[in-house]
């Protein structure tokens, strides 16, 4: 408060960015985000069309997850004062597009997405992992714990996925090949736009 002779400091949310490599977290914690941004509107295309079906609950109930890493990953571009990809408009499109495409499908379209989609991110996630060790596993110890457990409940949704019969979907490794090569374009976009 002026004048009482105190600073007053605003609490931060920021991180400490001495040390860090800011390039290598900016791009992964951009990509990331965009991601699950991404996870989030493939997730609200399926729930449109198959929303009231008997796979509902369980497309309702990754997409919560997939909500939560959404929320993290908000939190972290204030902290490590990321700019979001100037991709996301398109990725709202492309992803809700996706999801609502792949439920017209059915059930099993549905799930065939979510294996290809959830695969690309877990061997994503997985490379990150091996960055941020080279890199520093001590520096980056919170970074590196949010990434494990969201590339491990991204496992879950494929194994879901296989489940629900994700493989008996028609043309199901042309699908998947076409979703994967999507996601790996989008991959190396958000990174660097």
């Amino acid at each position: 408060v002026p004048g009482r002779g105190a600073a007053l400091r605003l609490c931060s949310t920021r991180v400490a960015q001495e040390g860090i490599n800011k390039p290598v977290i900016d791009r992964i914690i951009r990509v990331d985000h965009a991601g699950e941004y991404g996870a989030n509107r493939i997730y609200a295309g399926q729930m449109a069309v198959l929303g009231r079906s008997s796979v509902g609950p369980v497309i309702q109930q990754m997409w919560n997850q997939e909500k939560d890493h959404l929320k993290k990953f908000n939190e972290l571009m204030v902290a490590y004062r990321v700019r979001p990809t100037v991709l996301l408009p398109f990725w709202n499109v492309a992803g809700f597009v996706l999801g609502a495409g792949s439920a017209l499908l059915g059930k099993k379209g549905a799930m065939a997405c979510t294996v290809a989609v959830e695969e690309s991110i877990s061997e994503h996630y997985n490379n990150q992992i091996r960055t941020l060790i080279e890199e520093d596993p001590e520096k980056y110890k919170e970074l590196l714990q949010v990434i494990k457990q969201f590339r491990d409940e991204e496992q879950e949704h494929h194994d879901i996925g296989l489940e629900h019969d994700a493989e008996a979907t028609p043309a199901y490794s042309v699908l998947k090949t076409a979703i994967q090569l999507g996601c790996k374009a989008a991959i190396f976009l958000s990174e660097r736009i």
